[in-house]
């Protein structure tokens, strides 16, 4: 008997998100391959289960590498059509801007940014999807603790953290770029348009809803670090420059104080003068100040160029990544050379 009261009412079941891994890559011909076929497998896993949809895939982005990176991208775009794309930069931009460029032509619902090196672990991307789909628009993924480092980075990176916390700048201890957002998270990523990038800090200021997750971080698969001493010091000093206008009060208060330490000693020499016309004025009275002065002044001209250099790089608005080809994606450069073939 059918009618009303019997009829059952269907909802349709909600859309399952398509989930895009960016996966920024710079002479990393040694394990890319094994990179990417690991995240298919976990797509696979995930699209099994319901957490991800159909259309999720794996955009890897190469960041003028100069082995033979971009020719496995290639191969792998062939060898699995709509399920791993690739982003070949004009030339080498630093790994924040090739992450950027990969979040911003990447398609997909949730997108999770993750090294190729494989130190990340993979395991927690169930976790992080779970976040997502209780309303989170950002996951970030967080070390427990750094035993694969060595003893010095161990111990510039628990300094960078400390100093930035001091200079009033938001940041998560012991994350690098391994991170869930959700479309409407990069959207508000993508207003963000200065040169001088520092995503760890951005993300933090767009302020939606978020959630960390824990991880064990493990030994590279293959290869070598790209990120040397030099290329860490200059992420931090972007990290300061960028968020923080601490360095230039201090700088002020330096001043302040070093011209109160140069008038004491000026008063003390003038005593001595009147009071003991006998004395030999000792090196030590014309030494010290005028290093401690040269010091301080050589110190602050230091970082005002650094912000004035951050300055200068910004109002030449020159673009921050150029893509020299796309393949894996509708409507990318394969199609359009195919087209001109035919």
């Amino acid at each position: 008997m059918s009618g009303p009261d019997s009829e059952v009412a269907v909802m349709a079941a909600p859309e399952r998100p398509a989930v895009s891994f960016i996966v920024p890559c710079h002479n990393e011909e040694l394990v890319v391959e094994a990179a990417a076929q690991a995240l298919l497998e976990l797509i696979e896993q995930q699209h099994d289960i319901g957490r991800c949809g159909p259309r999720s895939m794996v955009l890897l982005v190469d960041d003028g590498s100069s082995d033979r990176t971009w020719e496995l991208i290639e191969q792998l775009t062939l060898a699995h059509p709509g399920r791993i794309a690739g982003l070949l930069l004009s030339r080498n931009v630093g790994h924040q801007h090739a992450l950027l460029a990969g979040l911003s032509i990447a398609p997909g619902d949730v997108l999770i940014s993750i090294d190729a090196d494989l130190q990340d672990d993979l395991g927690v991307i169930p976790q992080m999807l779970d976040y997502y789909q209780q309303g989170h628009d950002i996951v970030y993924g967080v070390r427990r603790g750094r035993p694969t480092d060595t003893r010095l980075k161990r111990m510039t990176a628990a300094w960078f953290y400390r100093l930035m916390r001091r200079l009033g700048v938001d940041v998560i201890d012991n994350h690098a770029d391994y991170r869930l957002m959700s479309r409407r998270a990069v959207e508000m990523l993508r207003r963000y348009d200065e040169v001088n990038l520092f995503l760890r800090g951005i993300v933090r200021l767009i302020g939606l809803r978020s959630a960390q997750v824990l991880y064990d971080r493990r030994e590279r698969a293959a290869g070598s670090s790209k990120y040397s001493l030099s290329r860490m010091s200059g992420l931090a000093i972007d990290g300061i420059t960028s968020f923080s206008a601490v360095p230039l009060r201090v700088i002020s208060m330096l001043g302040l104080l070093t011209s109160l330490f140069a008038l004491a000693v000026s008063v003390w020499v003038l005593v001595v003068a009147l009071t003991n016309p006998s004395a030999v004025p000792g090196w030590a009275s014309t030494v010290l100040p005028v290093t401690f002065i040269g010091g301080v002044q050589i110190l602050s001209i230091g970082v005002l160029g650094e912000y004035i250099g951050k300055i200068y790089m910004e109002t030449k608005r020159r673009p921050r990544f150029i893509v020299d080809r796309i393949v894996g994606l509708p409507g990318d450069d394969s199609e359009r050379d195919a087209q001109r073939r035919q």
